[in-house]
């Protein structure tokens, strides 16, 4: 089968190849899927240069974190599933391996594919919508009536992040750059920042809850503006954060997101119900998964980067 691979760590251009490469083995508790579409995100990148992986490679390794196709076999326990279903899964990030025409996943990381969601539509959505789905629902314990601010709201995790938010029944407030204006207002947020010409941490009322997608400065300005008791939670390091909770009387966490099928299921629920509708920007074939790759690595991109694979 078709898979995009590296051999080596090092510079996007340099080392993604698009190779032939057995089909996965189907465990007992697999779900073989036909890939459509794979969803391109910022690990996958970090994940080429070798971020926190210094080790080298001692075999090729097939890139990708996040796959919607039709299944094509199912292991000898599954019983959630069948050959033909559509469906949609973040993969096992041990394992990767969404760049390429078969996917084995495991069963419990699996759930259907709305019928009203394209292949590309589909793929777009398991690594950010979990993530925010996460962080707003476990990780923040976000409730209905209270203030959040989203960084971000028209990248993938922060796109997401708003309307799950706006579900839960949130006071949701964003930062977007001037061109994601609209979006951000389409998407259900109730104030929105452009942060290139308004400062946010002077305009925004103290909230109970940040969803930080940027670090840095950003997260730094930001915890000011939680009310005691509040949380921060980022999907980026978060340098100091028992002190900075001791200093504002809040709750930091920084996480990354966990494959689960079942939570899936609950965000397909969701688009369904019209309540989350994904945001692709981009499609391009397998064949150019490094330009897919490189878009994502500069950034700032409005909605999600996909690659649509051949039937």
């Amino acid at each position: 089968m078709k898979a995009v691979t590296i051999h080596t760590y090092g510079p996007v251009t340099d080392v993604v190849t698009l190779d032939e490469v057995p089909a996965p083995a189907v465990g007992p508790r697999d779900v073989l899927i036909e890939a459509r579409a794979a969803g391109v995100n910022p690990i996958d990148h970090l994940i080429v240069k070798g971020f926190m992986q210094p080790e080298g490679l001692s075999e090729p390794r097939v890139l990708g974190n996040e796959v919607a196709g039709v299944v094509a076999a199912v292991g000898d326990t599954v019983t959630g599933f069948a050959v033909g279903d559509e469906v949609f899964a973040r993969v096992d990030p041990r394992v990767g391996a969404a760049f390429a025409e078969y996917v084995a996943v495991d069963e419990s990381l699996v759930a259907a594919k709305p019928a009203a969601m394209s292949f590309e539509e589909a793929a777009s959505l398991p690594l950010v919508a979990l993530t925010a789905w996460q962080a707003l629902t476990e990780q923040s314990r976000l409730l209905a009536g209270q203030r959040v601010l989203i960084h971000a709201g028209a990248g993938g995790v922060g796109a997401a992040a708003v309307q799950i938010a706006k579900h839960l029944g949130a006071e949701v407030v964003t930062t977007v750059s001037p061109d994601s204006i609209e979006l951000a207002r389409s998407l259900g947020a109730d104030q929105v920042i452009d942060y290139r010409n308004e400062k946010f941490d002077e305009v925004v009322e103290p909230v109970d809850v940040v969803l930080d997608t940027v670090g840095g400065e950003t997260q730094d300005r930001s915890f000011p503006l939680l009310k005691p008791g509040g949380t921060l939670v980022s999907i980026v390091f978060i340098q100091d954060a028992e002190a900075k909770k001791a200093r504002w009387g809040v709750e930091a966490n920084a996480f990354f997101m966990r494959p689960d099928g079942a939570q899936l299921t609950r965000i397909a629920e969701l688009v369904t119900s019209g309540e989350l509708r994904p945001v692709v920007r981009t499609v391009l074939p397998l064949e150019r998964a490094a330009d897919a790759l490189a878009e994502v690595e500069r950034g700032r991109a409005r909605g999600r980067t996909v690659l649509s694979i051949s039937a």
